[in-house]
């Protein structure tokens, strides 16, 4: 299924970045079982940090683009924490998404639907999994999303 994930990446034009480093006192993923948890994937394009508030000087669109961005580093956690294979992914189980937006803001899951979709289109009904899409006063660095995730492995 690796190939087929990597296939598939290359099909829809995307690149998984190296697999973030942590900024603080955690880390990256932990595997308990079959079942990896990965911290909170900020907003990041090209080493670059996504910044803006919902609401404020960013729209749906570039939010959506930005929590894109976030199931891309999440993708890449799990291909770290599998050795370099993704195909040990069985499914994505949950995402939890924080959106930086004002308090009117309301269209966070439009905004965390950028993630959502991209794991379907990556990984077809394997994508498919539980959410949460939630508004943030102000998230680290600026940042206009991060998303953590739990994934289900073979």
């Amino acid at each position: 299924m690796s190939n087929a994930i990597e296939s598939r990446l290359t099909e829809l034009g995307l690149t998984l970045p190296d697999a973030p480093a942590p900024a603080a006192n955690y880390v990256p993923y932990v595997l308990t079982g079959n079942t990896l948890y990965v911290s909170g994937q900020i907003s990041m394009k090209d080493g670059a940090l996504i910044c803006g508030k919902l609401g404020d000087d960013m729209d749906v669109e570039a939010g959506a683009a930005a929590a894109q961005s976030c199931a891309l580093s999440l993708l890449a956690q799990v291909r770290a924490a599998c050795g370099g294979d993704l195909g040990k992914l069985k499914r994505v189980l949950k995402l939890t998404g924080f959106v930086n937006s004002t308090p009117d803001f309301t269209d966070q899951p439009k905004v965390i639907n950028g993630a959502s979709d991209t794991m379907v289109a990556v990984l077809g009904d394997a994508g498919r999994h539980s959410r949460s899409a939630v508004s943030a006063a102000a998230l680290p660095l600026g940042v206009a999303v991060e998303i953590e995730g739990i994934f289900e492995l073979a």
